[in-house]
């Protein structure tokens, strides 16, 4: 479904990003995995040749451009972008410190608008790409407590529309995905009381698998949804229906 194609992959060390490479490559994809954790890099000495790692910081402009030179040197081009690389940190409005909600920003919306700017010319050069921005459900509705998490995932939502209607005449497609409660190293801190009130939230009644999350995004970024841009996609057990 993705032979010979190229993808980049942030947050690429653990979790949904780990899924995703492994998915990404097992379909015929060449990957570059990115992730300020280190342990991305055995990530893709599993996955074997089709894959590389680069220590990435979203958030800093001169690493995107080192990202894209690394994939057009090692692969030769770019075909798809998955951003997925976030944080999560619970508090109100009222308990959110500005060193807190900078920080948000700078990973969860920043990082993804440097992205798509930095592979949208390589991409437009290969005339065509997709581009998954992950956001949560969180980025579908409202949830107290949450206020930087949520607001930084709703704006991921809003650029993805806008950034498709802008790079739709390149060829270049833009989604976001939407995951619910999702067993990964995000959630590792939170408590067992708090997972079982998730999960009741949760018409599905379980948290979701990062696997589950990955065949959604290996889906839209291949030709099998090549008329499908600007478009969101909740992968929640149902907790937003």
């Amino acid at each position: 479904m993705l032979e010979g194609r190229i993808a980049i992959i942030t947050g690429a060390a653990s979790g949904q990003g780990a899924a995703e490479a492994r998915l990404f490559a097992s379909q015929g994809c060449f990957v570059v995995l990115t992730d300020v954790c280190e342990d991305g890099r055995e990530v893709a000495r599993t996955i074997g040749k089709r894959a590389l790692f680069i220590r990435h910081d979203v958030a800093n402009a001169s690493d995107w451009q080192e990202v894209v030179n690394t994939a057009l040197d090692a692969f030769g081009g770019i075909d798809i972008l998955i951003n997925n690389a976030g944080i999560y940190h619970a508090a109100s409005l009222g308990e959110t410190s500005v060193e807190d909600f900078d920080k948000m920003y700078n990973v969860n919306q920043k990082g993804p608008f440097l992205g798509m700017a930095a592979v949208s010319g390589p991409m437009a050069d290969r005339g065509a790409g997709s581009i998954v921005n992950i956001s949560s459900v969180g980025g579908l509705r409202g949830f107290g407590g949450e206020f930087a998490y949520c607001t930084s995932k709703w704006a991921v939502r809003g650029m993805t529309k806008c950034a498709a209607i802008d790079l739709a005449p390149l060829g270049i497609r833009v989604n976001s995905v939407h995951p619910g409660p999702i067993d990964t190293p995000m959630v590792d801190n939170v408590s067992s009381d708090e997972r079982d009130a998730w999960v009741q939230t949760v018409p599905l009644v379980r948290f979701g698998m990062p696997e589950e999350v990955a065949e959604l995004v290996v889906f839209l970024a291949s030709d099998r949804a090549r008329y499908i841009t600007g478009a969101e996609f909740a992968v929640d057990g149902g907790m937003t229906a």
